[in-house]
Formats: C-alpha cells, structure tokens, sequence
C-alpha cells in the first residue's frame, strides 16, 4: 500500500491535549506513536477513554491523525471484511461505528470504518480465495488461484493498492461474494485496539460486549446528542472515571464559518427560546443558501433524505403523502421507495441465517431503497445504504403503515427474514448516526416538543432533538414550517445506485 506521509499536528490546544493524552495511553499499552515503537499487548490490563465534543469540535480530524499514526508505527488494521491470521507480535487496530451508515461517512472522510457487527462476526472464506487475501495483506506468496488470470490478480493488487479492501479487490479480479465468503462466525479470538465513533448511540450491553473484545477502546462522541433510551440522558462515557473523559471545546474556524452549526451551537444558550430559535433560522436563511426555510416538504428529496420528525404519527403521515404524490399503489411497492430495516425475524434455530442477514448490513435502523421483487417468493432486492457490498436480495417482510389504523398493509410477505418499514420519514432518535447532503426538518414537531415542556438531563427535549437534527446535515439544511408536501417534479428511480451484476442471495429456508 502506498507509504503514509508524516503526521502533522495542526491540532488546537484542545486537541493536540486530547492527542497526547491517546498517545500516552496507548504508550502504556505498548504502542509508541513518537518513535514507531511496538511491544506485545500487556496482558490482563485494559484502557478506555473518550474523546467527546459537540459538531465541528474536531473530533473526527482528532480520530484520522491517530489511525495514521497508529498505521505509521506498525500497527495493522482489522476490517470487518478479512482478519490477516493471528501472530504473537501483532498489534492491531479496528475503527468501528454503530451503523453502516456512521461507517460510512468515515469511510468518505478516508477513515476505514465498519461497523460494530461486522467486527462481532467474521468472515469465512473459501481457502483457495483466502490465499489470496493473506497474499494482499503482506501474509502470504502471490498465489496461483485455478480459474483466475495473472491479470486478473494484478487488477486485485492495484486495487487494493488503492482501496484496502479485499471484497473490492475480489470483485476487481472477477469475483463475487458468494465466491469467496462461505459464512460468518462469531468471533473467537480478542481484539487490540478499538476506535468507535458516535459513541453516543451506545448502551451499557454494546459497551461491555466491545470491553471484552477490546483492551484498549477509545471512544469518540457527541454529548449534546440523544441518549440511547433506558439510559435517562446519560451516555456510556457519562459514567467513565475521573480522568478518562478528554473534551474538545473549540470549534474550528470551518465550523464556525457553517450557518448550520452556527444553529446548532445556538442552542446550548439556556435562555434561548424556540419562537426565537426559528427567527435565527428565518434570519440564517436570508443571509445564507445552506439553510433554507420551507414552506413544504421536498417530496423529491425524501427518497433519499428522509424528512426528520420527533413523532410517530407525523412520520406515517408524512410516509402517506409521498407515497401518494409519487403515484404508488397500494398494494405493491416501487423500485426506489426507501426503506428502514426494522430487526430480523427468525426463530433461534435460524441463529446462521441471521447472522448472514446482519453481517450484510441488514441491522435495525439500517437504510435501504427498494429494487424490486426478487426471484422467490417473498424475497426482495434492495440497495443498503453505505453498506461496502449493497446489493442483496433477502426475504423480506415489509411493512407500510397508514395512519389511523392499527394493524400495517405488508407489501412483501415472507415468513421471516429481515423487516423494514417504510423510511421516507424517519424519527430524530433513529437519524443519529446518519449524515445526508440536504436534510429537511420537520419545524411543527419541534414546536410541539416545546410545548409539551419535556426535558432530557436537564436539558430541553426540543433542544436535543433539534441539535441532533440539524447537525445530520452535511451541506445543506431545510427546516420545514408547514404540515404541506410539495408535488414530486421527477419519479422515483434507481438509476443512482450501482447494482450488482448479481444481488446475493440471503436465504432462510430450511434448518441448521
């Protein structure tokens, strides 16, 4: 792979304090970022940290120089995709987000990130495919692989020059998933170091599971975000020691000069009111075309950007009207609806299979869009959002629900598999995570929690949810001011997505 350039701290005080403070932690773990120094893990001791910081505090930038530094000193990197074999003097290194999404916006920012299940369950590869991972990871001899060409190995090694990723590289000489990975397993063996972004959307369960895995874990997050529900406002790094929680308090001169995060930073004045919170927004938007302020909901926007609400009966609502605007019967969906996966459903015996269905990326709250029915009965193809592999066709149990009544109209029947419900609307608490280009936020809901006088750790709900709503936008910010949808000017389409030539395959039929 190619060489890593020096890293240079250009850090503010904050963080080039929080940069030390990891450095010295993980010296203490026998990992020197100073002088490339490595020395085997220490056994039976452990570390955690967090780094935490509201939007534009750095934390991300903080998280890169580290995994640079780390790379830079020796220390190999574990992705969710393929684990080099074990070796005593290996020290290794897995950044991890909750979500494919989360996983994926580090991903574009250069961050090699996979999710937190990915990292739970391993790949199981045919042997002949695996010679040739371990040959592109510096494991092993450049191989001969029947039915592959001296060619199409030097396309799998300059991509992986490019891009480390054996599934990629695979898919450069040839080959698809179902050729190489037979299966999952849990994973057997401890992890080294373990780096996890929004660190805020875990609960006390997903912190221990990682602490077993993990001897060191350092983990960034948002404190002005949500709390995972049954933690009464608190975050996992909430309860961590004196000493182990680092804060960036600045926000960098690029954030600062962001109307959107110029908002959402507003919102930490405690006397700040929500009527005067909208005129900063009205305001903001004569001022600057990253925020607008709409009059209507997008409804062309919303196959892709879901409309953000607080509660459940404007997102039915909300689902309701595009799906009217966009011409869709009642009884099927259209290729390009979007959806949310909401859970697996399978009986214990099916404990494989859903592993096969989590590890590729069909988690709760996952994002997906609609391709179409697939080959068997109830089964459908669909795109997963940020997902390294997308394209996959699963059974599915998809569910709309229509206001004013209790039970959902199904649109796909399978007797279990993964189930999704509609996601051109989605709640605030579910968003977290998740970053779009535009993001429409829906004002009336936001009003509503005001009014309804309710408060998170001391802190007002609407303030919370506004915070995390409009710190999802990465470009641009609408904030929605009426319960109206505007007319779709295009149709529902997939011709954005890149397919598969084949969609795998995720079956659930019969025993294990």
């Amino acid at each position: 792979m190619t060489e890593l350039a020096p890293v240079k701290l250009t850090f503010s005080d904050d963080q080039a304090e929080a940069y030390d403070r990891v450095s010295a932690e993980l010296f203490s773990m026998g990992v020197d970022l100073d002088n490339g120094g490595l020395e085997p893990r220490p056994e039976d001791k452990s570390s955690v940290l967090a780094v935490v910081g509201k939007a534009g505090s750095g934390k991300t930038m903080l998280l890169a120089s580290l995994y640079k530094a780390l790379l830079a000193a020796g220390v190999d990197l574990v992705s969710g995709d393929y684990e080099p074999k074990k070796r005593k003097d290996r020290r290794s290194l897995a950044i991890l987000a909750p979500t494919n999404k989360a996983a994926s916006v580090l991903r574009m920012r250069g961050v090699p990130a996979t999710t937190i299940h990915r990292i739970l369950y391993t790949p199981v590869y045919d042997p002949q495919y695996e010679k040739i991972a371990e040959w592109l990871t510096g494991q092993g001899p450049r191989p001969v692989v029947e039915g592959l060409t001296d060619l199409a190995l030097d396309r799998a090694h300059a991509f992986y020059q490019t891009v480390a990723s054996i599934p990629g590289a695979l898919a450069a000489a040839g080959l698809r998933g179902s050729d190489f990975i037979k299966g999952w397993k849990r994973r057997e063996e401890p992890l080294d170091i373990g780096f996890v972004d929004e660190s805020s959307m875990l609960d006390e369960r997903a912190l221990t599971d990682l602490r077993e895995i993990f001897s060191t874990l350092v983990l960034f997050g948002d404190p002005a975000q949500l709390a995972p529900v049954g933690l009464s406002g608190e975050m996992v790094f909430d309860r961590l020691g004196e000493g182990r929680k680092l804060v960036l308090s600045r926000i960098h001169r690029q954030a600062q000069d962001n109307p959107i995060l110029d908002l959402a930073h507003a919102l930490g004045d405690p006397d700040l009111g929500f009527d005067e919170f909208e005129r900063m927004v009205e305001a903001a938007s004569k001022k600057d075309e990253r925020v607008v302020w709409a009059e209507r909901v997008d409804a062309d926007l919303m196959a892709r950007s879901p409309v953000l609400v607080w509660r459940n009966a404007t997102r039915i609502r909300l689902i309701t009207a595009f799906r009217a605007a966009h011409g869709a019967p009642d009884d099927q969906l259209l290729p390009g609806e979007p959806l949310i996966c909401d859970g697996i459903e399978l009986p214990l015996k099916h404990r494989k299979k859903r592993i096969d269905l989590e590890a590729r990326g069909l988690i709760k709250g996952a994002q997906v869009i609609y391709l179409g029915p697939g080959n068997r009965a109830g089964f459908a193809k669909i795109h997963v959002v940020g997902a390294e592999d997308p394209q996959v066709s699963a059974a599915a149990i998809i569910k709309i629900e229509r206001p004013d009544e209790d039970e959902p109209f199904i649109a796909s029947a399978a007797t279990m598999g993964a189930a999704f419900l509609h996601g051109a609307a989605v709640t605030i608490h579910k968003a977290q995570g998740s970053q779009w280009e535009t993001v429409q936020v829906f004002a009336p809901d936001l009003y509503a929690a005001a009014a309804a006088g309710r408060s998170e750790a001391g802190v007002p709900l609407w303030k919370r949810l506004a915070y995390v709503a409009i710190t999802r936008a990465e470009k641009r910010l609408m904030w929605v001011v009426r319960n109206r949808l505007a007319r779709p000017l295009e149709g529902l389409t997939v011709e954005d997505l890149r397919p598969a030539s084949v969609p795998l395959t995720l079956s659930v039929q019969g025993d294990d």
